[in-house]
């Protein structure tokens, strides 16, 4: 049976979740609400509450840390995210990965299509489901589409590290986690990743562990 919270209008548990302040409580895998795919973002949050539900969304990534966080992970199906990546990696490991700072970016309902047919594999991690990684093959350019906070339109492309955590976050908006599209037979402890796997790039995981690359 559902509570009555679950019928609760979104502005009120956006309220709700605001409430104590500080970073908010990230939605672990094995939660429905990660799973059920998102309302597209239409007014349900005043100006004034959709600014402090970005902000919130901000500092907890800053918290995690991670490099991008959906509204579905703190447990509200709206179709918002945010992304920032400011790189603080080594310049081979960036070259490789076509990893790029990024500035703090909203996305409201954004959905992304490839760009030409090339793919990139690398380990790739989220907030959810915290201790693993896998590899992920994914689109190596995307043209993103959608708007900002203020119903400014989006309409970019974006190419390497960029590309994969739109890709992620979006994903994220249509109840869809990383493991769904991930090669298992890399999936890697965070222990596991720190003493073996933190190669630029996953060849020398994909031989030992006995998968295969793009």
């Amino acid at each position: 049976m559902a509570s009555p919270r679950d019928h609760a209008p979104l502005a009120e548990r956006v309220e709700e979740l605001l409430g104590p302040g500080g970073p908010l409580p990230i939605v672990a895998a094995g939660d429905p609400v990660l799973r059920r795919g998102t309302e597209p973002y239409d007014g349900q949050l005043a100006p004034a509450l959709l600014a402090r539900f970005v902000e919130a969304l901000r500092v907890t990534m800053h918290a995690a840390p991670g490099v991008g966080l959906a509204a579905p992970q703190v447990g509200v199906p709206l179709r918002i995210a945010v992304i920032e990546d400011p790189a603080p990696v080594p310049a081979e490991v960036a070259a490789a990965r076509g990893r790029v700072p990024q500035p703090f970016r909203v996305l409201v309902n954004p959905a992304y299509e490839p760009v030409g047919t090339a793919r990139a594999a690398f380990f790739e991690g989220c907030l959810s489901v915290p201790g693993w990684q896998a590899v992920v093959a994914r689109h190596a350019e995307v043209r993103l589409r959608g708007q900002d906070e203020n119903g400014r339109a989006l309409d970019e492309v974006f190419a390497g590290w960029p590309a994969r955590i739109v890709q992620h976050e979006t994903d994220h908006l249509d109840g869809m986690l990383y493991l769904d599209r991930a090669e298992l037979r890399s999936l890697s402890s965070t222990e596991a990743m720190a003493e073996r796997w933190t190669q630029p790039t996953p060849a020398t995981a994909a031989q030992a562990l006995g998968f295969t690359l793009p």
